[in-house]
């Protein structure tokens, strides 16, 4: 078979080998990205995978056009403005890789879209991340990182109040309604399900690591290993979402990515620990003498920090998203930094000097890490040329100075994020548009829903 010129940089010898190495497999999935990070694409029979990889896959543009519930968003112009033609698939190079615990055997592969003339489709959320590694790069630096994978299992069943609960172990039934944070003998009743989950990750090449439990009735946490390639970090992280998911069901249980589950404990973050490297893979953001914070890092603060309020729609994308922030809650409420502080937007955490990095955590896990690591980088380049000051560090509790520097709602951000020149340029002109159409469409399908709580105020009282 001849393949066509792939602009993704993918050969079909990849695929070839795959299916030598895997003569179970009898079906991939074949998944895009888009503005939410919701996996779209198809599954294909073992025999149409060599076919992809040679001449790409036709999709319409009105598949990164879609809203939450996968409807048309009309105003990102990828509709009927264009037709709604197709453009083109490829395979993204290193991610085909097995599935595990699926009847039959399947695989799975991730696709970026293209023109049919190579190239880029700019409202790929893939294609926002490379725009800005490749603007850092031309600067001679190159981001590194990992992200923080925090979730509930919930029952699959709501309670008789209608509430989301915590799952029961899957290993005896056991049940918890209790703050379990840092509980270890409480992971082992999980530990079939995360069995599979390592399972999962190891046959995806990805290095899952610490599991723990978290703060809050049925939350827990796994972290990635440090990535220097950033879009293989953002690449682990919806990876591993897919893994955990699928692998809870399998389980009888729900694995949830809401950023705020249940309303009177702490929301699910989605941290991003970045670094940079210069051309001989130093870490720029090293201090060269104890106690004395080099200007790379200063200045890459304060760009976050100046940037922050209008970048914040990427970062908390949904109206669930908004439940999150909440004073002592470890989800901040200001663009402050601080050093070995968790109540801060960015933290410096303690450690080697060599692995310094940014923690950056304002981000849920409903976020599109795609989108958050462009935006994030984007603050970074921001501070770095113009010489901005982080102003002040926090060294005691940020939620005590209050938070007037950031939206208070969703709809806030909205504007601030549709007005922004700022992230314009950070997801590229074609990106915003679509992020922020989308954005604007599911805020109408909110706020003309009526809700429970709506008939519970007020049905048999005004």
């Amino acid at each position: 078979m001849t393949q066509q010129k792939s602009p993704s940089g993918s050969t079909l010898a990849e695929a070839e080998a795959f299916l030598a190495e895997h003569p179970e497999i009898e079906a991939i999935d074949i998944v895009l990205h888009d503005a939410n990070g919701i996996g779209r694409g198809k599954i294909i029979r073992r025999h149409e995978l060599l076919g992809f990889f040679s001449s790409g896959r036709h999709l319409p543009i009105s598949i990164l056009g879609l809203d939450i519930c996968g409807e048309d968003v009309h105003e990102t112009g990828l509709i009927w403005d264009q037709g709604d033609g197709d453009l083109r698939a490829w395979p993204i190079p290193g991610t085909l890789k097995p599935l595990h615990n699926t009847t039959p055997p399947r695989g799975e592969v991730f696709m970026s879209l293209y023109t049919l003339d190579g190239r880029p489709m700019t409202s790929d959320p893939r294609h926002a991340l490379q725009r800005q590694v490749d603007t850092l790069a031309a600067k001679g630096l190159h981001p590194a990182g990992a992200f923080e994978l925090e979730f509930f299992l919930l029952a699959n069943e709501r309670g008789p109040d209608g509430k989301a609960r915590p799952a029961a172990d899957v290993l005896d039934g056991r049940k918890s309604h209790k703050t379990e944070v840092y509980s270890v003998d409480h992971l082992h009743g999980m530990m079939p399900l995360f069995s599979d989950i390592y399972a999962g990750a190891a046959k995806a090449g990805i290095r899952a690591e610490t599991v723990i439990s978290e703060y809050a009735p049925g939350q827990y946490e796994l972290t990635l290993h440090y990535r220097e390639d950033v879009m293989q970090a953002a690449d682990d992280l919806m990876r591993l979402k897919r893994i955990v998911r699928a692998q809870a069901r399998a389980h009888g249980v729900t694995a949830c990515f809401m950023a705020k589950p249940i309303e009177q404990y702490a929301g699910s973050g989605m941290h991003f620990h970045v670094s940079l490297m210069d051309g001989e893979g130093r870490n720029v953001f090293t201090e060269q003498k104890s106690g004395e914070w080099p200007e790379t890092l200063l200045h890459a603060l304060g760009g976050l920090r100046q940037t922050m309020a209008e970048s914040m729609l990427v970062f908390a994308p949904h109206a669930n998203s908004w439940r999150r922030f909440a004073n002592q809650s470890y989800a901040p409420v200001s663009a402050s930094w601080g050093v070995n502080n968790r109540s801060v937007a960015l933290r410096i955490p303690e450690g080697d000097p060599r692995a310094r990095r940014i923690e950056h955590r304002p981000s849920g896990v409903d976020a599109n890490p795609y989108l958050v690591a462009a935006t994030v980088l984007a603050g970074i380049a921001h501070g770095l040329d113009k010489g901005i000051d982080p102003g002040p560090e926090t060294t005691g509790n940020a939620y005590a100075e209050g938070g007037s520097d950031i939206p208070r709602d969703w709809n806030a951000a909205i504007r601030a994020a549709r007005d922004s020149a700022f992230l314009k340029e950070a997801l590229g002109e074609d990106m915003h548009r679509t992020f922020t159409a989308v954005k604007e469409a599911e805020y109408a399908r909110v706020a003309r829903t009526i809700s429970d709580v709506d008939f519970d105020l007020y049905l048999h009282t005004v």
